[in-house]
């Protein structure tokens, strides 16, 4: 079934690992949910494949855990806000309980940022965050 407008209650998220993909979480803001790639719409998570440095890396990893925790902890509902679907093919949805975006979680965790159209440079980002320490 499309991912149009959903509301998801019985899925358990892990780790993706090599092979096909089913439901499971890739990074901080993509996921496969019944073999369908959903990327959530709202945010950007640093890279955990292509990490330009190694304080990407490890920022990506735990939003990475953040979110198969957040997945997991109940019903959720997935909604498109603007595009349905990314230049990549993957579905574009934001993921809410009780009202409350997954992203907006991760965000305010320090985890992500909201999304702006653009991916940013997390390792400018994180270094500048180290500077200013």
């Amino acid at each position: 079934m499309p991912l149009a407008l959903l509301t998801l209650a019985a899925a358990t998220f892990a780790l993706c690992a090599d092979g096909p993909r089913t439901t499971c979480v890739v990074d901080g803001d993509t996921f496969w949910l019944n073999g369908e790639k959903v990327r959530l719409a709202d945010i950007n998570a640093p890279e955990t494949h292509s990490a330009g440095c190694p304080a990407e890396q490890a920022l990506g990893e735990r939003a990475t855990r953040r979110l198969v925790s957040l997945l997991n902890a109940g019903p959720i509902t997935l909604e498109i806000e603007g595009r349905a679907q990314d230049r990549y093919g993957r579905a574009l949805r934001v993921a809410r309980r009780g009202g409350r975006s997954l992203g907006s979680q991760l965000v305010a965790e320090g985890l992500a940022e909201p999304w702006r159209g653009r991916r940013s440079d997390w390792c400018a980002l994180l270094a500048g965050a180290q500077a200013r320490r």
